[in-house]
């Protein structure tokens, strides 16, 4: 992808870890690890302020129970430090959490989407069959997952329903025509409506935030690699197993392709998930 004409050009990017979270294992067994993080992004352009993700919200923390259900809380084990959210973090980078502009969420489960009623003037991007999902809340599980007290505010939703442009080998939909610095890569499985989010870096090459397409920094590698517990979660959580399947082989391909370092040090494609907190630690002071 490289139009002669893009707006909206990033200008800097920011990794946040907007929740730490230690499931009941964390630390006594090697089938899971030692914690888990909720990856988001803060992509400053000239003239928008972008959110990928948002984990948790203040009203998340201020009612945990009763916005994201006791069993959620007992299996992921959240700190809910209010430093770590987004909207804290926001204003640590010196913004208003009104300069928010966008908010693009990888998909709607209560650990990605809970923040985005602390920015209630954002528009929240969104692919169109993930938030008819989050509507309709069709099977028990996606009762769980979904919940809707995180935007009963109302957000400003846009729906992205095509994905017709080629991003090295991906369908993909820009999030602002006529700009493809930022795209949704539909990777369906996870749920319904499941994107990674690329973003152009700064100083060249690209993020991809694949969101929970994967769950471990081996499951990029051939053959992959996971501790047990994260690969039984995956599968519990499914919505479409084929697919969830087919698009981690495609992403390790496009890792094994694109992502090793280049002349000047960085790779093509800099890819991570939402809850790896190896990925997060490698990014987390990288902001171009």
């Amino acid at each position: 992808m490289g139009r002669p004409y893009r707006v909206n050009v990033p200008t800097r990017v920011h990794h946040l870890n907007c929740a730490t979270m230690r499931t009941p294992l964390a630390g006594r067994s090697s089938l899971v690890p030692s914690h888990l993080v909720a990856h988001c992004l803060l992509v400053e352009t000239a003239d928008r302020l972008v959110l990928v993700d948002t984990a948790f919200g203040t009203a998340d923390l201020a009612s945990p129970a009763k916005r994201l259900g006791r069993p959620f809380l007992i299996a992921t084990g959240p700190t809910f430090d209010p430093a770590e959210t987004a909207v804290a973090q926001v204003r640590g980078l010196g913004h208003r959490p009104e300069d928010v502009t966008d908010i693009v969420v990888t998909h709607l489960d209560l650990d990605h989407a809970g923040g985005i009623g602390d920015f209630p003037g954002a528009r929240v991007h969104v692919l169109a069959s993930e938030l008819a999902a989050a509507r309709a809340r069709k099977s028990q599980g996606e009762k769980g997952r979904y919940r809707p007290v995180q935007w009963e505010h109302g957000p400003s939703w846009v729906e992205h329903d095509t994905a017709e442009e080629d991003w090295f080998g991906f369908a993909a939909a820009p999030v602002w025509p006529g700009s493809d610095d930022l795209v949704l890569v539909p990777l369906i499985g996870h749920t319904r409506g499941h994107v990674g989010v690329g973003v152009r870096r700064p100083g060249g090459g690209w993020f991809l935030h694949a969101g929970d397409a994967y769950f471990s920094h081996g499951e990029k590698l051939d053959p992959p690699q996971c501790p047990g517990g994260l690969k039984v979660f995956q599968s519990m959580v499914q919505m479409d197993k084929a697919a969830r399947l087919a698009n981690q082989d495609r992403l390790r391909s496009l890792h094994a392709e694109h992502g090793a370092p280049g002349p000047d040090g960085r790779p093509e494609i800099t890819m991570f998930c939402a809850h790896d907190h190896v990925e997060y630690d490698a990014l987390a002071d990288v902001t171009d």
